[in-house]
């Protein structure tokens, strides 16, 4: 299996998206995010992602030469339009201004419209923790799960990501989607020709299937059950609902080049914690911490997301010949 460095795995994938009608900027931008999320070992965000987002952007239903913007209509908002290209190069525009805001207001918000697929949600989150804010992140993605109790798909997957700064260490990370799994997984086990496991989806008719394919044509189930699609509609109001983004039921899909672009949404939150809690704040987030770490078996999330990271820096990514011969071929 060939093992690639990091480097070497950006500089793939970013010229396999050049080569795809993506401008150089955008391409790196992608590049990062995805080797990024394949290092952490979140594959399903990783490089996987690379054969179908060149067909969006060949195709149009991405546009790879977009240039996001961004507009001040309050003191503590920023409104960003993705312009129906990829959801990085927004969200990387939201690393660099939220910050001073979120600093000078005490508590900010970028609301992200005509977005894409946002990839790994921890990541924009982190960021904004290492610039020493709190942060929340809500990103709605197309129709996989029904309402409790229906059969139709009406929301997204509509992952949740938070993080908080941790004195002296890598911030605190959760990252989480509102089904079972991420459907990137299942994804990635149609793409390996694998079955998933029970419990994880149904198919069109509405029964159990561990047939990735028959998964995809169907609904995700939602974690918690009925809290689960609770949740995903306050998602589906929060990313989408207030930011003029699309609905689930009303994006086009993230997996294939089929259709109008998704223009799904992304609102990010940002809290200045000396602001909120004066500056013993950051040590009462060391105490619950230690409270975590202290009992034996008990870890903070995100904690073999950060040894995987470390590992792929030091020993480069192992990338599947089938994987690597897909993104050269784009």
């Amino acid at each position: 299996m060939p093992v690639l460095t990091i480097a070497e795995a950006e500089a793939k994938v970013a010229a396999a998206l050049r080569r795809a009608n993506t401008s150089p900027e955008n391409a790196a931008h992608v590049a990062r995010a995805l080797v990024a999320a394949e290092a952490d070992g979140l594959k399903g965000h990783g490089l996987s992602r690379v054969p179908t987002y060149a067909a969006q952007a060949k195709a149009g239903k991405v546009d790879g030469h977009a240039t996001p913007t961004a507009a001040r209509p309050k003191p503590g908002v920023l409104a960003v339009d993705a312009a129906h290209g990829f959801a990085y190069p927004a969200l990387a525009l939201v690393e660099d201004e939220l910050p001073e805001i979120a600093h000078a207001q005490g508590v900010a918000a970028a609301a992200i419209r005509r977005s894409h697929h946002c990839g790994a949600a921890g990541h924009p989150v982190e960021a904004l923790a290492e610039a020493g804010l709190v942060a929340l992140l809500f990103a709605n993605t197309p129709a996989a799960i029904a309402p409790w109790g229906g059969k139709l798909p009406v929301y997204g997957t509509n992952p949740i990501a938070f993080a908080c700064p941790l004195p002296g260490r890598a911030p605190i990370v959760v990252d989480l989607s509102l089904s079972k799994v991420a459907r990137g997984n299942i994804l990635a086990a149609k793409q390996k020709g694998e079955p998933i496991p029970e419990g994880w989806a149904l198919d069109a008719d509405g029964n159990p299937t561990t047939d990735a394919a028959a998964a995809l044509a169907g609904t995700m189930l939602p974690l918690g059950d009925a809290k689960g699609t609770a949740l995903a509609l306050m998602v589906e109001l929060l990313a989408a609902g207030i930011t003029g983004a699309n609905y689930a039921a009303e994006a086009s899909s993230f997996l294939d080049a089929d259709g109008p672009p998704p223009g799904t949404g992304q609102l990010i939150l940002a809290l200045d914690p000396v602001a909120l809690g004066g500056e013993a704040s950051l040590a009462r987030v060391s105490a619950l911490a230690a409270m975590i770490e202290g009992q034996d078996g008990a870890r903070l999330p995100g904690m073999r997301r950060l040894a995987l990271r470390e590992k792929a820096r030091a020993e480069g990514l192992q990338v599947a010949d089938a994987a690597l011969a897909a993104i050269e071929a784009i």
